[in-house]
C-alpha cells in the first residue's frame, strides 16, 4: 500500500508520528511523509496514494505553530479538498492530532467530531464496541501503559462507533467510520507517542482501518 503521511505540529512532532509508524514500513507499505501540507499538497498528487493519513493539526508544522495549515487563498487543498477527495474515491484515515483543529471549523465539519480537551498522560483502556465492524476483527480490549485520553464530541449522526477508551478522566470515542460518496474515512483518537502507537495490539488495529478505508475489508 502507498501511503501519504501529513504529520508535524507543535504538540505532535513528525519524527514522533514517523517512528511510530514504521512497523508499516516493514510490512512492505510505502510511507511518504509531508509536513508542510500546504504548499505541497495538491488534489493531484492525493490522487497518487493509496491512502492519507492525516496526524497534525491546524499548524504549518511543529517549528511554525502559528501560521495556520488551513488559510483561505493560500492552502491549496482545504478541508473541503479533502471532502471532495473522500468522495471521490479517496481513503482517509485521521489519527490522534488530525482531530485537533478545532479552531478550523471546517476541519471539524468533514471529520464529524470536534477535540475537548485531554488529561496528563496515563494508563488509557481501549475498548471494542462493535466487535462486528471489520475494522475490530481479531481485536480485544487492551490498555496502552501511557497515552494522552482524548475526548471528542461527536457532532455528525453518520458516524459508526466502533471502539471507546476510558481512563480516569471519563469514556470517550476512540474509533468512528464514515462513508462520503464512493470514498471511506476512519478516525482513530489514540497515538499521542510513538510507543502508543507501536503498541502491538494498536498496531492491528491501525492496519485494519488502513485496509477498511481502501476497502480491503468490509
Amino acid at each position: 500500500m502507498k501511503i501519504l503521511l501529513l504529520c508535524d505540529d507543535l504538540w505532535h512532532p513528525g519524527e514522533t508520528v514517523r517512528f511510530g509508524l514504521k512497523f508499516l514500513e516493514e510490512q512492505g507499505h510505502t510511507i511518504d511523509t509531508v509536513m508542510d501540507a500546504k504548499d505541497i499538497v495538491t488534489p493531484e498528487l492525493l490522487r497518487e496514494y493509496d491512502a492519507v493519513i492525516i496526524a497534525k493539526g491546524n499548524s504549518l508544522n511543529g517549528a511554525n505553530a502559528k501560521a495556520p495549515w488551513f488559510e483561505d487563498g493560500i492552502t491549496w487543498v482545504d478541508p473541503n479538498g479533502y471532502k471532495n477527495y473522500v468522495e471521490e474515491g479517496g481513503a482517509v484515515l485521521v489519527m490522534h492530532a488530525g482531530t485537533t483543529a478545532h479552531n478550523c471549523p471546517a476541519m471539524s465539519d468533514f471529520l464529524g467530531v470536534r477535540f475537548i480537551t485531554h488529561p496528563p498522560q496515563c494508563p488509557v483502556d481501549f475498548q471494542v464496541k462493535n466487535p462486528e465492524h471489520p475494522i475490530m476483527q481479531g481485536i480485544a480490549d487492551f490498555t496502552f501503559p501511557q497515552d494522552e485520553h482524548y475526548q471528542l464530541e461527536v457532532l455528525s449522526d453518520e458516524l459508526e462507533l466502533f471502539a471507546e477508551t476510558a481512563s480516569a478522566a471519563g469514556t470517550y470515542p476512540a474509533g468512528l467510520t464514515r462513508t462520503y460518496g464512493e470514498g471511506r474515512l476512519c478516525i482513530l483518537t489514540p497515538g499521542h507517542n510513538a510507543f502508543a502507537i507501536n503498541f502491538p495490539e494498536y498496531q492491528k488495529v491501525i492496519v485494519n482501518a488502513l485496509r477498511w478505508v481502501t476497502k480491503e475489508i468490509g
